[in-house]
């Protein structure tokens, strides 16, 4: 396989890749590091990238794989949680704090779950990925994802509803 041809067949869900491990890592620095090393896999594996019907679900499992190496290694007690992409246009000094203060929370939340479910609210939620490739990628049942999800989502739920009815009998 040819340069333009592995560029041509990798690179549509490059910035998919490296928000996944910017999500599972949090460093900026350690998910570009994470892109770069899958990208070198990709690459030394570009004659095999063939026979995979998905590449992008191939890719998106090795970046995974390669987080979650990451995050047992030595380095993870460095890592901390940073949620900043969210931002709201027209809305005034004090929408904009609420709004704000609630996304916060839904990440603080969110920080608290489990690995697993982190990742599915990750794959489904942000990426948008289908049960199906959701699956695919994690190498769990359908079944099991949309449980993991559900779970997950519920959780969230719970503590939202319950940190905005503080004090509130």
């Amino acid at each position: 396989m040819h340069q333009e041809a592995f560029l041509q067949l990798v690179m549509p869900f490059k910035n998919k890749v490296y928000r996944l491990a910017k999500r599972m890592l949090i460093s900026n620095d350690e998910a570009e590091d994470a892109t770069q090393e899958l990208y070198l896999k990709l690459w030394n594996q570009k004659e095999k990238l063939i026979q995979y019907q998905n590449v992008e679900a191939y890719a998106m499992t090795m970046i995974k794989n390669y987080c979650l190496d990451q995050l047992k290694s030595k380095r993870a007690d460095n890592l901390t949680l940073v949620y900043s992409n969210y931002t709201a246009s027209d809305a005034s000094l004090e929408k904009t704090i609420e709004l704000q203060d609630s996304i916060d929370k839904v990440h603080q939340i969110i920080e608290g779950l489990t690995a697993q479910q982190k990742l599915m609210i990750q794959l489904r939620d942000i990426e948008q990925y289908e049960f199906e490739e959701i699956a695919e990628i994690t190498g769990v049942k359908e079944a099991a994802v949309r449980v993991a999800l559900s779970r997950a989502r519920q959780i969230v739920r719970e503590q939202l509803i319950k940190k905005h009815q503080y004090g509130i009998k």
